[in-house]
């Protein structure tokens, strides 16, 4: 299909969004391969300092998952407006903000890293082992956050095929080399450092073949046009959007785990189980807000108000659909995943109790998700952060209110109302964006 034609059907969302449904899959696998390898030393302190050191490498990372949705919303006006050459100046700012950035990691890693481990509740040796991992893993960070820009790019250019086989070549690339590091060579916290640095590394170079397209042609090369104040700023502004949308949604999640760490072991352990149920439910959602980014930018830079309309109708309908499945299954099934993921009974017995908010969550979170695709696609990111703010407060508020009369219960009842006032908030500015689809210039 080609990705600017006005032609929007039900096989080219799912096109759209199944390769990264399959390619969300391979994260958690990735992690157990991680942790598994590493706990075949026989040693507890090896496993907690992967744990410490993928949580605060990845936490780092994420902050620059701003680049992958900024370049998604701007490529894709840009393939619909038809300019070629903004469309593969895109591609090269993208990996050219991410080299850059990984490097000045590579350059601040010492206080970075002092800071992470000084804030984590680990012993001396984990802190120790975890500080040599991150020494290694920072050397990718130069590629790690160049792939975001690639995979914005070609999500833009609805290439997510390409998307699922980078990841499958990082994370086989990395579960291999864990097994060869670790296992045959005893290389221990370090083998399972360098086996993601290389894959990364390798990741990088195929995204960069992948994404040949956008460098058959002499505009990659048209450096006036790549470094463009008001274009530079244009992608400045929506990725700093962006990033304060984000952090404010992180603050949310993190507040959430920082206030059940107030309650008694077992609700602590049981919102961690139940956590998971609405990771199954990201990266599920995850594929149809990716459809949304592409097909809405698309649609916006074509200036074609019908086919924006249809576009964020259709995704959402596939996102609705997917959100009401999971919600039966979380019904049906949920206590059977419970007692796969803790034998403990006092775990499961509170599990048991919240298990209404999992069954609840997907339903009441799925317009946020597809909200969010379509107004990254739409590069609307102002109205994202705004809308981001209020919601953030109302959660507060709701904190405020409910959690020292409900304990648990509140707190489960917050970040539900935090997810419907993100939705309800977006959902309100909705039909102005709509509205000004036939006036936009590219």
């Amino acid at each position: 299909m080609n990705p600017s034609s006005n032609r929007l059907t039900h096989k080219r969302v799912l096109g759209v969004a199944i390769p990264i449904v399959l390619a969300n899959a391979t994260i958690p696998i990735l992690g157990a391969v991680d942790t598994g390898v590493v706990g075949q030393m026989g040693l507890a302190a090896p496993i907690g300092a992967v744990g410490i050191g993928a949580i605060i490498i990845s936490a780092i990372y994420w902050l620059f998952g701003f680049l992958r949705m900024g370049t998604t919303g701007l490529t894709a006006q840009a393939i619909g407006s038809k300019n070629q050459s903004e469309t593969s100046a895109l591609l090269v700012r993208g990996i050219i903000i991410g080299l850059v950035a990984g490097l000045i990691l590579i350059v601040t890693q010492i206080p970075l890293f002092s800071g992470a481990l000084g804030l984590a509740p680990a012993s001396q040796e984990v802190e120790l082992l975890a500080n040599e991992y991150l020494n290694i893993r920072v050397f990718s960070a130069p590629a790690a956050i160049a792939i975001f820009g690639i995979t914005g790019w070609l999500i833009a250019k609805e290439r997510t095929r390409s998307v699922l086989l980078l990841m499958l070549l990082v994370n086989s690339v990395n579960i291999t080399l864990d097994f060869i590091f670790v296992l045959k060579l005893g290389w221990g916290v370090e083998g399972v450092a360098f086996a993601t640095l290389i894959a990364e590394w390798l990741g990088l170079f195929y995204g960069l073949w992948l994404s040949r397209e956008g460098f058959r042609n002499g505009y990659w090369r048209n450096w006036v046009q790549i470094f463009d104040r008001a274009r530079l700023v244009q992608m400045a502004k929506v990725n700093s959007d962006i990033l304060i949308r984000s952090v404010l949604l992180e603050i949310g999640f993190v507040s959430f785990l920082f206030l059940g760490s107030s309650f008694d072991d077992a609700t602590l352990a049981a919102n961690q189980v139940l956590i998971q149920f609405l990771n199954i439910t990201a990266y599920a959602m995850d594929g149809f807000a990716f459809a949304a980014e592409a097909l809405v930018g698309q649609a916006l830079g074509s200036r074609n108000r019908l086919l924006f309309r249809r576009s964020a109708v259709m995704t959402s309908q596939w996102g609705f659909g997917s959100v009401v499945v999971m919600a039966i299954a979380f019904y049906v099934f949920g206590s059977s995943i419970i007692n796969v993921m803790t034998t403990a009974e006092d775990v499961r017995a509170v599990s048991y109790e919240y298990l209404p908010w999992m069954v609840l969550a997907p339903l009441v979170g799925a317009a946020a998700w597809m909200l969010d695709g379509i107004f990254i696609g739409a590069t609307r990111t102002a109205d994202m952060r705004n809308m981001m703010f209020i919601s953030f407060c109302i959660y507060l508020i709701a904190l405020a209110f409910l959690l020292p009369r409900y304990e648990n219960h509140g707190l489960w009842a917050s970040l539900i109302i935090f997810s419907i006032a993100r939705g309800v908030t977006l959902g309100i500015k909705y039909p102005k964006l709509e509205a000004s689809v036939e006036n936009e210039s590219t």
